[in-house]
């Protein structure tokens, strides 16, 4: 008999119910996933938004900064959001968004205020070199209590770190109380880098702008120096000209040291004149004090410091309302010859590349002075070398035709013809002369002896010659212009 089939096992199972899944969970997942995917959307649109912005502003970090707090809040779930620089141990707010600008300026007030310390989130965050994550930053007993009466509850902050020293932070706030994600600090961390990345970006764009003209500068004044070796005039107002515009300040001075006084030789820019007439240097004068110590000298509030340190520039001071000023000495072998000073009429102190391009103008000019001299004394030299060799050369000549003259007279003992002829060629010659005639007194008359020249002499005046009287000389040539007379005694 034949056995019976087993049921297929396999089929049995594959009938068997899923225990544990339902529509609503497969919805749920889906749910998420869009929910993830539409956030990494939202981020990468962000985040090529802020490296669009970056390409956009080569040489302003401004915008950046206002597009990444933007995005900041936004995409972190904030009620509002600053971008904070450091800025020689203080705190500037440089950016923010959806912050009434009372508790602004609060903020900013607080930053100048207390410096670097641990009342703000983001100095926190510098300080640290770390996320801050505060949940209430009412119960934070750090916080600045002021500053937690005004802002919000929950609040973030991470710093901008550039090769692991901090240069600012952003911080992000909203009105709940709680703690950010690891979604959204890494979010703000990204925005973090990319902030890096516009401020260097920045950095060097305007450090390469910068060497440039600079570099254009130089080349400027190396041409003017070129092109006036015995002007000094066109390379100082050069000189002063690019100082000024480079250095951002608003005027600069170039002085000379003449006669122990400093003397005024060039100047640019809006502040005028007050003292038109040159002083010694003196240690009340910032001008004097770098000539004295040959050292750049650079005051940060002149208005603050006249009366303890430049009381000779009081008067100049509250005149043209100068400020910053700095003044770098001339120097050539060590000794002061001059002083560049440039100004400005706010307190902002000068920066160490623009104190090192000042010192670059110096001896710019320097070189300019030193080139004006140079050629002066070779031209000097040249005219006193030009004017040696006429005289060797004149006494040469003159040697040479005495050596002639003699030769003919030693070789014609018995005639003087060759003798005078060849002295009144000689003396037209050596005298530059036209025309030259040699006369021998022959009792009351003159008699031509010897004549060399183009110029016809009368024939009454060779048959005869004239009488010896004042007049004699107007008979000696028909329309002569020069007349060389030589009176030849006979021997007793």
């Amino acid at each position: 008999m034949g056995r019976r089939a087993k049921p297929n096992k396999v089929k049995a199972e594959a009938q068997r119910p899923v225990v544990g899944k339902s529509p609503t969970d497969e919805g749920g997942k889906v749910r998420d996933l869009e929910k993830r995917l539409a956030e990494a959307l939202e981020q990468q649109t962000a985040t090529s938004e802020i490296l669009g912005v970056i390409s956009s502003s080569p040489a302003d970090v401004q915008p950046v900064f206002d597009a990444i707090v933007r995005s900041a809040v936004r995409l972190c779930g904030g009620m509002s959001g600053n971008v904070w620089r450091l800025r020689e141990n203080a705190l500037e707010m440089v950016a923010s968004h959806n912050v009434d600008e009372r508790l602004a300026a609060i903020a900013r007030e607080a930053g100048q205020r207390r410096g670097l310390d641990r009342s703000l989130l983001a100095g926190r965050a510098i300080l640290d070199r770390a996320v801050v994550n505060v949940p209430d930053v009412s119960r934070d007993p750090e916080y600045d209590p002021d500053l937690a009466r005004h802002f919000s509850r929950g609040a973030l902050s991470v710093p901008m770190l550039k090769d692991g020293a901090p240069i600012g932070a952003i911080t992000v706030t909203r009105a709940v109380v709680g703690l950010f994600s690891e979604r959204q600090i890494a979010l703000l961390q990204t925005f973090a880098n990319q902030a890096v990345i516009a401020i260097e970006n920045v950095r060097l764009f305007n450090e390469t702008k910068e060497a440039l003209e600079q570099q254009t500068a130089t080349s400027e004044i190396l041409g003017v120096i070129s092109q006036s070796p015995t002007d000094l005039q066109p390379v100082m107002n050069t000189v002063a000209e690019n100082a000024a515009r480079l250095c951002e300040a608003i005027d600069a001075q170039i002085f000379r040291i003449e006669g122990g006084l400093q003397v005024r030789v060039a100047s640019y820019g809006s502040i005028p004149n007050v003292l038109s007439h040159a002083t010694p240097p003196n240690r009340g004068l910032v001008t004097g004090r770098a000539i004295l110590e040959r050292r750049t000298i650079h005051v940060h509030d002149l208005a603050a410091e006249v009366d303890r340190e430049y009381p000779d520039a009081k008067s100049v001071q509250q005149i043209t309302g100068q400020r910053t000023t700095l003044a770098t000495p001339l120097l050539r072998e060590g000794e002061a010859i001059g002083v560049i000073l440039i100004r400005r009429r706010e307190v902002r102190p000068f920066t160490d590349q623009q104190i090192a391009l000042l010192e670059t103008f110096a001896d710019q000019a320097v070189i300019a002075i030193e080139n004006v001299r140079l050629f002066t004394e070779l031209q000097e030299k040249n005219r006193a070398l030009t004017q040696a060799h006429a005289q060797v050369t004149e006494a040469l000549e003159q040697q040479t035709a005495t050596a002639e003259i003699l030769r003919v007279i030693s070789a014609s003992p018995t005639d003087i013809n060759p003798v005078v002829n060849t002295v009144a060629r000689t003396a037209a010659r050596l005298c530059d002369a036209v025309d030259a005639s040699i006369h021998r007194l022959d009792g009351a008359r003159l008699r031509v002896v010897a004549h060399h020249g183009p110029i016809p002499l009368a024939q009454t005046v060779l048959d005869e010659g004239w009488p010896l009287d004042a007049g004699s000389v107007s008979q000696l040539g028909v329309g002569s212009t020069f007349t060389f007379t030589i009176p030849v005694r006979r021997a007793e």
